[in-house]
């Protein structure tokens, strides 16, 4: 009896272990394989699973995740025959867990050939300059052909990038030359065109300070004949109102003459005196009116008389 207790126990105990071995927990983002007897059964996604003890098996677990592999430099020829190396970087995401279980031995070597194979005739069709400067165009050829050759193997292909192109280090120095050569023509360009562009700010200053100057002369020169004119205008105002006021004086003195009534005595005395202002004149010729002509006569002898008196 205690030796069927102690059996009994033990093959509870073993059960317990082999119940506890056959619960398997898929975690987030994983996949698991599950085969019966030697063959593909099911898949398991994320989640707590009970096996068949002794006839499934868990034959390969999967990560959904999206995964990178870096691949080493791949030696490739270009059209124009330069040997150089470049080195690949493939994203790629399993979508079917059996294809990728039992698609191919070893998906990761087999991505690494087709990766190197499809580079080695793509740049190979492409001269060096062409393959320094289309990457982006590499890059999607290889992501497009790759996609499609592993669909077989339930993995996409999501992303290719030609990490490193490394050419020779005769054809680095020729590109290094060149770039130092560009660089410096392009110094000389921006220098020359810098010099010409201060050169037409200075030519445009100058314009600019002439053409100021001339507007300084030209208001100058309004502003002065302004001045002459205004000085004329008065000037002539001036004159104007003298005579004006000659006019008017004479004009008074007249109104008084006739108003007091003169006889012709001084009538002709103040005509020998307007006779003696014209007489000192510039006047080489003189006219005597006849009047005035014997009243200057009169008064001569007049003064001839009195002479003789004294």
């Amino acid at each position: 009896m205690p030796g069927l207790i102690i059996a009994l126990i033990v093959i509870g105990i073993l059960a317990i272990i082999i119940l506890i071995s056959c619960i398997q927990i898929v975690p987030q983002a994983h996949a698991y394989v599950v085969e019966y007897l030697g063959s593909y059964r099911t898949t398991w996604k994320n989640g707590i699973h009970l096996k068949i003890p002794f006839f499934e098996k868990v034959s390969k677990k999967v990560t959904l995740m999206e995964q990178v592999v870096d691949f080493p430099p791949q030696p490739v020829i270009t059209k124009d025959n330069v040997r150089m190396q470049i080195d690949t970087v493939v994203f790629y995401q399993i979508t079917d867990c059996k294809l990728y279980a039992y698609g191919v031995t070893n998906p990761i070597f087999a991505i690494e050939n087709l990766t190197s194979t499809t580079l080695r005739n793509l740049v190979g069709e492409m001269d060096l300059d062409e393959t320094l400067t289309s990457r982006d165009m590499v890059n999607t050829k290889m992501r497009a052909i790759l996609d499609e050759a592993t669909d077989a193997w339930g993995i996409k292909v999501n992303r290719v990038e030609l990490k490193n192109i490394i050419p020779p280090k005769e054809i680095q120095d020729s590109m290094e030359k060149q770039m130092k050569a560009e660089r410096e023509r392009r110094e000389s360009i921006l220098r020359a065109e810098g010099e010409k562009n201060s050169a037409i700010l200075v030519a445009e200053g100058r314009k600019q300070s002439m053409i100021l100057e001339a507007e300084a002369a030209k208001q100058a020169a309004i502003l002065n004949a302004e001045a002459i004119r205004e000085a004329k205008i008065r000037e002539a105002e001036g004159e104007a109102e003298a005579i004006l006021k000659v006019q008017e004086a004479t004009a008074a003195g007249l109104r008084m003459l006739n108003e007091v009534n003169p006889v012709q005595s001084v009538i002709a005395i103040k005509s020998l005196e307007a006779l003696a202002k014209v007489a000192d004149g510039q006047s080489t010729k003189i006219i005597i009116p006849s009047d005035i002509q014997s009243m200057a006569g009169l008064v001569t002898s007049a003064m001839e008389i009195a002479k003789t008196e004294n």
